[in-house]
């Protein structure tokens, strides 16, 4: 018999957690992380990390898991989440996973491919080609040993563009020959899908509000810790999150405070974008506009039925 596993979807800024936690409250819930930045530890305001006392209500699983400096893949996260998943049963409750971030949610529902892992030293000279070509020229670069990935990739994708090039570095073959190969999703799993999607107007306004609200309450000052760590360079994978890799920019003295926060704004901006985009793609998938229904009693309704 196949295992529930229930996933909250949604774009950022969407109310996924103040959600997930009422949820907790109705049913033998516990929730796992699908965040690919709050795995980091010391990013949790601009992250929107949740703090202590909502995590004391309704702990995290997945969450403080790495230093800044290191890496984290979808592969790592799978393998991380099914452990969790087992976890979980284990202590007679029902996996809860809550999130924004795609491609961890498509590669464990999906299947993914056993990719290389990362290779530190590999990664550094293409960031160090990067800075002196830029991403673009790397995009060519891609497009001639591996044209289907380069099809897939956006020229800016730098985190997307040095994988595919890293893979196809390490191992000699192409980024989209190894995922051709990827395991089949898992059987014994039966996800519950759910989303969040309000009216992206609105959406735009509660991610406006919310970064200002970070920068008051010491957006700055993180990134001014985080820039102390000796091992930390600015293009490590956790800088570059939303929101990070730009108000960098402007703690170095390379952008004013307004410059850095609209940037930061228009790239969680396209975040969201691109999520609105995935989650209209994702099959089985039942959404609400939280404007529209209390979005944690339409969920509850349905998992009284599902969940028996």
């Amino acid at each position: 018999m196949s295992i529930p596993v229930v996933c909250l979807m949604g774009p950022t800024a969407s109310g996924k957690t103040d959600i997930a936690v009422s949820l907790v409250k109705r049913f033998p819930l516990e929730i796992v992380s699908v965040d690919s930045a709050l795995v980091y530890r010391g990013m949790d305001i601009g992250t929107a990390k949740p703090d202590a006392a909502t995590l004391a209500r309704a702990p995290h699983r997945l969450i403080d898991i790495r230093d800044p400096e290191d890496s984290y893949s979808a592969g790592e996260f799978v393998r991380d989440a099914r452990s969790a998943i087992e976890e979980v049963r284990g202590a007679g409750r029902i996996p809860l996973l809550v999130g924004g971030t795609m491609m961890y949610f498509r590669a464990l529902t999906g299947g993914i491919a056993a990719l290389p892992a990362a290779n530190p030293d590999i990664r550094a000279a293409i960031d160090a080609e990067a800075r002196i070509a830029g991403w673009p020229a790397l995009h060519t670069q891609l497009e001639k040993f591996d044209p289907a990935a380069a099809g897939r990739i956006k020229p800016t994708d730098s985190q997307r563009l040095q994988r595919a090039i890293e893979v196809y570095r390490i191992s000699g073959r192409p980024l989209s020959s190894w995922q051709r190969e990827a395991d089949p999703p898992p059987n014994d799993l039966d996800f519950i899908k759910y989303a969040l999607l309000p009216p992206r107007p609105v959406l735009h306004e509660r991610i406006e509000k919310r970064l200002k609200f970070m920068i008051r309450n010491g957006f700055i000052e993180e990134i001014e810790t985080l820039r102390r760590r000796e091992a930390l360079r600015r293009d490590a994978p956790s800088m570059r999150a939303v929101g990070y890799r730009q108000l960098w920019a402007h703690v170095a003295g390379e952008a004013t405070l307004d410059e850095a926060e609209y940037r930061a704004l228009v790239a969680t901006r396209q975040l969201a974008k691109r999520q609105f985009t995935w989650l209209r793609a994702e099959q089985g998938l039942t959404s609400f506009d939280p404007l529209e229904v209390d979005a944690a009693d339409a969920i509850s309704r349905i998992l009284v039925r599902k969940l028996g």
